[in-house]
């Protein structure tokens, strides 16, 4: 993308129009999408993981009511 600078306009200006198409295109919603890409999961590893997150979840829980944490 490129932006020339137009007689007597401030700098200022001149980012202004930069962004302004930076969001018309596109290009910063696509960067930020690609940002954090991952890997796909399998269905067993997201089975997996979800038990050990309830499982924590529960041990977390009654460490609360027991007062140790």
């Amino acid at each position: 993308m490129e932006i020339r600078k137009k007689e007597k306009e401030s700098v200022a200006g001149l980012l202004y129009r930069f962004s302004l198409k930076i969001k018309q295109s596109g290009v910063l919603r696509e960067v930020k999408k690609r940002r954090f890409h991952h890997r796909p999961t399998n269905r067993r590893q997201k089975r997996i993981s979800a038990i050990y997150r309830e499982a924590k979840k529960k041990e977390l829980a009654k460490a609360k009511k027991l007062g140790e944490l």
